[in-house]
């Protein structure tokens, strides 16, 4: 009877080293190296997901887009300030330089989830299919998680 208890617990590892070699896949000049999607009340129909994505090629390469089956519509957003305004702003695409890499994150450039046709639950795994401006794409899987705890984030943390 116990062996049903681990069962559970068996199977989140293996997602979890599934996942993990999953995105180091041999032909992949891009890997995602760390990512979620951010949890948010069940009212709320828009999330945002950031990642960090290195480029192991030898060319600059541009996410040009965006889709899951999660949301109506992903859409890539870049955070600008305009006469002391932050605003967010659509962008056509993100560069990841070569041997370098394109971190998405709540004070820059990120990923909008618009529309989202159910309320994402806590450790949800998301999957997003990136497209890139060489015909590549790159299916990544996040799972969603409250925001990262971190000095910069933490202005934003107003109880209405």
């Amino acid at each position: 009877m116990e062996f049903k208890t681990l069962k559970p617990i068996f199977k989140q590892m293996f997602n979890f080293v599934a996942l993990s070699c999953a995105s180091f896949s041999v032909f992949a000049n891009v890997v995602m190296t760390e990512g979620h999607v951010r949890a948010m009340p069940d009212t709320v129909p828009n999330t945002a997901a950031y990642f960090t994505l290195e480029n192991h090629s030898d060319k600059t390469v541009r996410l040009t887009g965006v889709t899951t089956e999660v949301a109506k519509e992903a859409q890539l957003h870049t955070i600008i300030e305009e006469q002391g305004m932050v605003k967010m702003r659509h962008v056509e695409g993100f560069d990841i330089p070569s041997h370098g890499k394109l971190t998405l994150s709540p004070s820059g450039e990120h990923v909008m989830l618009i529309g989202l046709k159910a309320p994402l639950a806590l450790d949800q795994l998301v999957k997003l299919q990136l497209a890139f401006d060489d015909g590549e794409n790159l299916t990544i899987t996040l799972p969603v998680a409250k925001q990262a705890e971190n000095a910069a984030e933490h202005e934003h943390h107003h109880h209405h």
